[in-house]
């Protein structure tokens, strides 16, 4: 590739990825995220959690003819802080969700993990040091959403990084695979 080429792809994805500390003529092919049809499913959740909450103070409200204006408040409280905390609680499951992606450049594999607000890892990998890359689903859900596992697999000490819930197409897959072997004959 051109070198004037390889400059200006190199500067254009410093800008469009700040947090990547990115190697002189290093560029990013490919970014991948977490399947969005799950976002949908941490909303569901969080929104299922709220209406449990609100028939289960219904229920409680309406039994209880002989609670005073205080006690009333008190429930009406303990409902607010209920419901804050579900969407808090949404909130943090969707941020920790969305903050695990994986970096594809021309010289190596970058994968940002995300596991709570406080736990976050990135783990490095040079193209030329992986030997295997696959994508696997399993299960109706996976299947019909298209989302799944991405698994590399290094020369070596054998170890297995592993991408799950990524929407990786195969096309995407294949892409990455030529990278790889381009990669062992540089």
């Amino acid at each position: 590739m051109d070198e004037s080429l390889i400059k200006i792809r190199h500067e254009r994805s410093k800008k469009d990825f700040p947090n990547l500390k990115l190697e002189d003529g290093e560029y990013v092919e490919h970014a991948f995220g977490r399947a969005r049809v799950l976002v949908a499913l941490i909303i569901a959740g969080v929104t299922g959690g709220m209406a449990v909450i609100l028939l289960a103070f219904l229920v409680v409200l309406l039994g209880q003819n002989t609670l005073d204006v205080m006690g009333r408040n008190f429930m009406y409280t303990m409902l607010i802080i209920m419901i804050c905390a579900a969407i808090l609680i949404g909130l943090v499951a969707l941020m920790v969700y969305r903050g695990n992606k994986l970096f594809v450049t021309n010289k190596r594999v970058i994968q940002m993990v995300m596991k709570s607000p406080f736990a976050t890892s990135v783990n490095i990998i040079d193209l030329a040091s992986i030997e295997d890359a696959s994508f696997h689903q399993n299960g109706i859900m996976q299947k019909l959403f298209k989302y799944g596992t991405l698994r590399l697999s290094t020369v070596g000490d054998e170890t297995t990084y592993t991408f799950a819930y990524s929407d990786i197409s195969p096309a995407d897959l294949k892409a990455v695979s030529k990278l790889i072997t381009d990669a062992k004959k540089a």
